[in-house]
């Protein structure tokens, strides 16, 4: 029987308590202070700054770790002070400058501010200002973070990976730039999103700085507006395309696991014919996944668990839900297959049968058999026209919700607005309890529709998602339409931290389906009856411990664990359910300055 199981209550933040061991390094002087892998500004102590040379380069008062975070914070609040009144995208990008200028110079005291502070600063650092950061990039470029491997490197990666300084790398995001969020291709810019995920993956999963790395792989760009903007950094040329773009990959691909064979490697943002080729290309040869393939529809089938659970209704009735998908690109695809795979399982049908439930709309309408050119990975949902009864070839959003009147209305199309009042009026008479409407489009200017229109049009009586953060809705008399943001951070820090802690040699779709329920369950009754699908960000840690030993017991039981860090596959085998939760947090960095020792 397919079930979701509840989990213990969220537990208060666990990180281990033992005093981080000194730290070797080879820098002295000036040098230290110009790392932010090792600079504490002024919180050296004395007995450092003789033995590494400090004497003199700093004044002479010793500000404490909490002082300086207290100091920044201080100066943070500031700037909002300063910036009240001004434009959205200037108020969003002086928060990212500040923020980035402590990410430059002090990455302990960054990490710091990032995870107490993550609701505030995750907006910020990740979804939805991180589209502008990429789309300014050039502009706000100060100095490198990160791996640029260009097409003009080709023969040359083997010897490239060892410039990196640090000996170890646990977790590699890797993006070609060619579909950033909703954006389109914005080349060597798109750096700012595997930055981004990857911050994440420090605040969320505790995963070291140390051992992350973010990479570009510029094989050029197809936007004409970059190419003749004498700033741009990249590559100018037009992308390169069939065997050409793959053999960059592949040598990128075998270089990483020359240097790292261990190292998790999360594709991001690449336009769909890629995505979908290198996914099948490398997940058997090497530990990686896609997120816009498998995290976005891992966020998106917790959601739709939990919005049958908002209905009232047994689990089991998922198989029965009518979902209507707008947008057939990756991630919307994504989020198609893995939904199928729920209901295949959950009532023992054919994956062929579970997708009768499913209607996929994209630029041109309804996709039917009769659509010529389409895509491979759109074809099995591709409905045939004799089974549709009052529905075309091309039929529009507002035709098929009124004819299918689905349980959910989900959109992955990148069209801000596409969902308009027409659209949400007919969902309003799609099903007497809770039609949902997931807006899941990133960034928010993006969105299929924003929460104030959906409760406005569709009714009170919905359950609403959105992929950017927004406000909860005043329904009135204090009644609160609440937004869940079903964004990609529940869960691919847990299933990157899991599939690393049990040493996994790939990442399965037991494992992501282990992850997407883990989230699933994590929600208490009270909490989904009122319409919340997902937990506060607030809690991050928390949620991300929880998928993350859900994702390395399944890695365990399906014999793909071969342990991390002294603990074997055997040990990891013989652990309860919460020893597995323990072992993940006890593995989760927290920032604390750690003993600096100057090795000769």
């Amino acid at each position: 029987m397919w079930k979701l199981t509840r989990l213990a209550a969220p537990r208060s933040r666990c990180f281990s308590t033992a005093i981080p061991g000194p730290c070797m390094v080879h820098k002295r002087g000036a040098d230290i202070l110009h790392d932010p892998w090792f600079n504490k500004d002024t919180g050296f102590p004395l007995t450092e700054r003789d033995r590494l040379g400090l004497r003199g380069l700093l004044p002479p008062r010793i500000i404490s770790f909490q002082e300086q975070y207290d100091r920044f914070m201080s100066s943070y609040r500031s700037l909002e002070n300063n910036t009240q009144g001004q434009s959205d995208k200037i108020v969003s990008l002086s928060k990212w400058r500040i923020l980035n200028r402590l990410h430059d110079r002090n990455e302990t005291l960054y990490y710091r501010a990032l995870i107490d502070n993550i609701k505030e600063f995750a907006p910020i650092i990740y979804t939805p200002t991180v589209g502008l950061v990429c789309q300014n990039y050039c502009g706000l470029f100060r100095r490198p973070r990160g791996m640029y491997f260009s097409a003009k490197d080709k023969g040359e990666m083997m010897s490239m990976i060892y410039n990196w300084p640090a000996p170890q790398v646990d977790m590699i995001v890797l993006t070609d730039g060619s579909r950033i969020l909703g954006l389109g291709d914005l080349g060597v810019q798109g750096i700012g999103i595997p930055i981004g995920k990857l911050d994440m993956y420090v605040a969320a999963a505790g995963i070291n700085p140390h051992k992350i790395l973010p990479v570009m792989l510029d094989v050029g760009t197809n936007n004409q507006t970059l190419l003749d903007d004498r700033l741009y950094l990249g590559v100018r040329q037009p992308r390169l395309e069939g065997e050409e773009y793959l053999s960059i990959v592949d040598e990128f691909m075998e270089a990483v696991h020359a240097r790292w064979p261990k190292a998790i490697v999360q594709f991001e943002d690449f336009q769909m014919k890629w995505a979908f080729e290198t996914l099948k290309r490398y997940r058997q040869r090497f530990c990686m996944f896609n997120d816009d393939i498998q995290g976005t529809a891992g966020v998106a089938l917790a959601g739709l668990l939990g919005t049958v659970r908002a209905q009232g209704r047994p689990l089991s009735d998922f198989a029965k839900q009518k979902i209507v998908m707008v947008g057939a690109g990756s991630a919307g695809l994504g989020v198609l297959n893995m939904a199928v795979r729920a209901v295949s399982r959950m009532s023992g049908c054919s994956e062929t049968a579970a997708k009768s439930q499913f209607f996929l709309i994209d630029k041109d309408g309804l996709i039917t058999t009769e659509r010529s050119n389409l895509d491979p990975a759109a074809v099995p949902f591709a409905k045939n026209p004799r089974d549709l009864e009052g529905l075309a070839e091309g039929a529009s959003i507002i035709e098929v919700v009124k004819k299918v009147r689905p349980h959910v209305l989900l959109g992955l199309s990148g069209v801000g607005g596409v969902f308009n009042e027409q659209v949400l009026k007919a969902m309003r008479e799609s099903v007497s309890t809770k039609p949902a409407i997931f807006a899941m489009s990133n960034p928010t200017m993006n969105a299929e529709c924003t929460p104030i229109d959906a409760f406005n049009h569709a009714g009170e009586n919905i359950v609403f998602a959105s992929g950017s953060p927004f406000e909860n809705v005043d329904l009135g008399n204090g009644r609160v339409g609440h937004v869940n943001q079903a964004n990609n951070m529940y869960l691919f820090p847990g299933i990157g931290l899991g599939s690393l802690l049990s040493g996994a040699r790939h990442i399965t779709d037991g494992m992501l389906q282990a992850a997407s329920e883990c989230l699933a369950s994590y929600m208490k009754e009270e909490d989904i009856n009122k319409g919340i699908l997902y937990p506060s960000i607030d809690c991050i840690r928390n949620v991300t411990a929880e998928v993350g030993a859900a994702v390395l017991r399944a890695a365990v039981a399906e014999g793909l664990a071969e342990g991390h860090g002294g603990v074997g596959s055997k040990e990891l085998a013989h652990m309860s359910e919460e020893d597995t939760v323990e072992f993940v947090r006890g593995n989760m960095w927290y920032p604390e300055y750690c003993t600096l020792v100057h090795e000769k």
